[in-house]
């Protein structure tokens, strides 16, 4: 029997997602299962990674039961993953010591301080492109292994425990042979790989206490990482042959492959992401240096710049203000809105990431007048994200001296035709919305589909129609209202900088 279907497995911060594809690269059938979002009192946010590998597997089995395909079909499966949830494992018996750490989690903030404070910050930041923050998986690693104390620590240093990002432990579950594998988009998510070398920086292991023995095994992207039966449901074991970080998977589906070409993902947090080709560049505004994937044996490089809250605050209208019942509601508000309200909300609920590296500032909403109303704070729940979007483009054109002039964009928050207006007037760039949502596991499928031989690159291409968003405001009018976003961001930064002072 043929084999030429493919299959993306999404596995993102709310849930678990499958996608089937056939030999066109067109995607055919979704199915997808959320799992718990963990927070304890102390607001630290985990996932059950049993719970991840039992959903993984689960949505597989629905998808292709409901397709009608033949299990002996499937040539080849994708992982797309949430990159910087970091977990840990038992090598020998494959059981989490721990729930995962999800990437919003900040518990880990005290050890980055306390590197910091030893003077490690900028070698950091040079040999690993990221900024250091607890924000990746390294001091949550150091936190793992620091919480289980001196017998987990030596039992990690001794070969027996794996430390990994998402990826690596659905591998290390769905291969026959537990291989414990990750690929260069996700080792260059860690702060712990030297971009320069290509490896585990031994130094920077050292500095928080993590081994390298505990650490997976980097891989380009389209390698095979092993086979898998999905507990079962293949009678011939399946390649998988594909695996991306998130975003890094979304850049690749959405075609993003020269330098210069850049996406926005829009999720529960979202990632600007911009091609730099084969050579990396530091960032001196505050954006990040990662690896885009590795093909063939040879590598890409990115500038990123990552945001905790963007679709969140939409979720914050609705669960924790109230404001409204469905996120579909936000655009027809935003449109009732008095456009001359000066409001403006910064979502630094759990701190600022890129471009301006917080990680105790706080939320505000600032600029409210007497009429301000609900409808007036919804669409400045909704410009913040374009506005923060907007910083990141920014900082990328100062980094690389590039002028772009074309944002593609995906993810649910694209639907909402007035923030793609607004995205595409505060930022003056034109906004490609391709008409398939699902661009992670999309980009991990292909990446796989290439790897098997199913797909062609260059036949890819064609496969998505997409709709534009052209700049319509101003440029007086722009800037003003830009200016006034930097005043709402420089105030919520100066009540920190007054709080360290009275402190």
């Amino acid at each position: 029997m043929e084999k030429r279907y493919i299959i993306g497995i999404d596995q993102s911060t709310q849930g678990t997602k499958a996608l089937l594809f056939d030999g066109e690269g067109h995607l055919l059938r979704r199915t997808d299962l959320p799992h718990r979002q963990i927070v304890n009192e102390k607001g630290w946010v985990s996932h059950d990674l049993n719970e991840i590998y039992r959903n993984t597997v689960q949505t597989v089995k629905t998808l292709v039961a409901e397709s009608g395909v033949a299990p002996e079909e499937i040539a080849g499966i994708g992982i797309s993953n949430q990159r910087e949830t970091t977990a840990i494992w038992d090598k020998a018996t494959g059981e989490p010591l721990e729930e995962a750490i999800v990437w919003q989690c900040g518990r880990a903030s005290g050890i980055a301080q306390e590197i910091a404070e030893q003077g490690h910050a900028e070698e950091i930041r040079e040999a690993t492109g990221l900024q250091l923050s607890a924000y990746f998986p390294a001091a949550k690693m150091a936190w793992l292994l620091r919480n289980g104390g001196e017998e987990r620590q030596k039992r990690a240093a001794d070969g027996k425990l794996c430390l990994g990002t998402i990826d690596s432990w659905l591998v290390y579950k769905l291969t026959g042979d537990h291989a414990f594998k990750t690929d260069f988009s996700n080792a260059s998510r860690t702060q712990l790989f030297n971009l320069k070398t290509l490896a585990w920086d031994e130094k920077i292991c050292e500095m928080f206490g993590i081994p390298v023995c505990a650490l997976a095994r980097v891989c380009d992207s389209d390698a095979v990482y092993g086979t898998t039966t999905m507990e079962g449901l293949f009678s011939e074991p399946v390649p998988i042959c594909g695996v991306l970080g998130d975003s890094h998977a979304a850049l690749f589906g959405q075609g993003c492959l020269k330098p210069g070409m850049i996406k926005a993902t829009y999720g529960t947090g979202s990632s600007l992401m911009m091609n730099i080709g084969d050579k990396p560049i530091q960032s001196s505004h505050g954006v990040v240096t990662s690896l885009a994937w590795g093909r063939g044996g040879k590598v890409d490089y990115v500038l990123e710049g990552n945001l905790n809250y963007t679709g969140a605050v939409i979720t914050w209208l609705k669960d924790d203000l109230k404001l409204i019942s469905s996120a579909k509601e936000t655009e027809g508000l935003a449109r009732e809105a008095n456009p001359a309200d000066r409001t403006y909300v910064v979502p630094a609920f759990t701190g600022l990431g890129a471009p301006y590296w917080d990680e105790k500032a706080t939320a505000s909403i600032s600029g409210i007048t007497r009429t301000t109303g609900k409808a007036e704070v919804v669409k400045a729940a909704l410009d913040c994200i374009a506005y923060q979007i907007t910083d990141l483009v920014r900082a990328m054109e100062q980094d690389t001296g590039m002028r772009i002039e074309e944002l593609r964009v995906d993810g649910g928050p694209t639907r909402n035709g007035y923030l793609m207006q607004f995205q595409s007037d505060i930022t003056n760039k034109c906004v490609n919305i391709p008409d398939a949502e699902e661009l992670s596991g999309i980009g991990a499928a292909y990446m796989a589909g290439i790897s098997a031989g199913v797909y062609d690159l260059e036949k890819l291409a064609g496969n998505m129609k997409r709709s534009v968003y052209e700049p319509k405001m101003d440029d007086e009018i722009r800037e003003k209202k830009y200016a006034g976003w930097k005043k709402a961001v420089d105030g919520v930064l100066c009540s920190v900088r007054r709080e360290v002072f009275c402190a």
